[in-house]
């Protein structure tokens, strides 16, 4: 794809205008920053903020990795509940992540008001509803453990289900109202303009090359000059490359689509009325909002297989609306497109320091906007000087997942598979 197409529809109906930026010749910065997505301009404003120069360096355009792609659901916690996290990362780690994580869309939501980004900001939260009757034991289970933290998170009955989202196809839910939707560029590019109100260097359209050590300082070689840092952080999740040896290997890259129709008709506004963003507990997960601009947007696991007007995919997204709402009646699509997920075989994320002075977090699973936002605070006070203890979890070690590139073309296949036979 040419870098000056459009990636999705948040990238044209965005609010907050593009920033495209030239590196003329060789730089030095305090931290050199691979990747112009929510972790790389997360980093750069909290970095800029704590008095540090910082200098993004993106291949392409501000949000054009997953952060532009993303599907915009601000999401609390992980795709784990509460006991589960607990069980993976110990008694110390794991509160501490489920407090930070759960705080996550707050945190998101702050910076949006603090620095007035536009970007079609909800606050009225996400729904996890069932897609059958074992969904809703796993949605009680996890609605209890929260209930027990004290959290907002009320459990919905299929009849509520059918107030909250207009169609019968659900056999109940998990209102978290701590959580809420964006235009996730919208989102990307205003944290651009408040990281360079801040101070922070952007540059887009500048690739890294390459990366070396000379002696106390950080080398990153790239198609329009060298960059001289103390530190490096490779924001670069999903859409990491080999610059640094098997950091695309830490994870499955997982496709997910999208397709969203033109604006809905007046006689529509039953159809999720309070534009929850939805995401539903099936093994091949599928997501459905409605946006500021009464556009309903769904997406599953899965590239895109034809275009938005024919093929497959635009098959399967037909099929399925009419399924929710069969008295949408004939439906035309605007936009679709698909992105990049970095799935963990724990389904946790993680932050690594690479080598002295570098670091990455990766493998969001899913939930890019609030972990990319954490994490570049996270980051930036590490560099700073901030204990590695008080991380909400533990340094990881690096460790390439076996067979990633195998499990990848395999769910390819699995996902492809299941677009076929939901368009039946």
């Amino acid at each position: 794809m040419n870098s000056d197409s459009p990636i999705s529809l948040w990238d044209l109906s965005a609010e907050e205008p593009d920033y495209r930026n030239p590196m003329t010749g060789d730089a030095e910065t305090d931290v050199a920053i691979v990747g112009g997505g929510f972790t790389g301009l997360s980093t750069a404003l909290h970095c800029a903020e704590m008095g540090l120069s910082a200098h993004v360096l993106e291949a392409n355009f501000i949000g054009y990795g997953g952060s532009g792609r993303n599907v915009g659901l601000v999401n609390a916690g992980v795709w784990h509940p509460p006991a589960a996290v607990r069980k993976k990362l110990g008694n110390t780690y794991g509160p501490k992540f489920i407090k930070r994580f759960g705080a996550g869309p707050a945190q998101v939501f702050n910076l949006i008001e603090k620095h007035q980004i536009r970007c079609e900001v909800s606050k009225t939260g996400t729904i996890h509803a069932a897609h059958a009757k074992s969904g809703v034991r796993d949605l009680q289970a996890r609605h209890a453990e929260w209930e027990r933290l004290g959290e907002p998170v009320d459990l919905l009955s299929a009849e509520e289900m059918v107030e909250m989202t207009g169609t019968s196809a659900f056999y109940g839910g998990l209102l978290d109202h701590r959580a809420g939707t964006i235009n996730p560029m919208g989102y990307c590019r205003g944290l651009a303009r408040a990281a360079r109100s801040a101070g922070a260097e952007i540059s887009t359209n500048v690739r890294a090359t390459g990366l070396r050590r000379d002696g106390q300082i950080w080398i990153v070689e790239t198609n329009k000059g060298l960059v001289r840092a103390k530190n490096v952080v490779l924001g670069t999740n999903a859409y990491s490359d080999e610059l640094w040896p098997s950091l695309n290997r830490v994870f499955t890259m997982i496709p997910y689509f999208q397709f969203a129709t033109t604006p809905l008709s007046t006689g529509m506004s039953h159809i999720i009325p309070g534009r929850q963003g939805i995401w539903d507990t099936g093994q091949i997960m599928f997501s459905l909002r409605r946006d500021a601009y009464d556009r309903l947007v769904i997406g599953s696991m899965g590239s895109v297989v034809g275009s938005v007007g024919r093929g497959l995919s635009h098959r399967w997204a037909r099929k399925q609306l009419l399924r929710l709402f069969p008295e949408l009646g004939p439906i035309e699509f605007e936009e679709a497109w698909d992105g990049k997920i970095a799935m963990t075989p724990d389904h946790l994320p993680r932050i690594y320091q690479l080598a002295p002075n570098l670091l990455t977090s990766i493998g969001y699973n899913g939930r890019g906007i609030t972990t990319g936002t954490i994490f570049g605070e996270c980051m930036a006070k590490l560099i700073s000087g901030m204990d590695p203890a008080v991380l909400p979890l533990p340094m990881a070690e690096f460790s390439p997942v076996p067979a990633a590139s195998i499990m990848s073309r395999v769910y390819r296949v699995a996902f492809t598979a299941n677009q076929v036979l939901k368009s039946l």
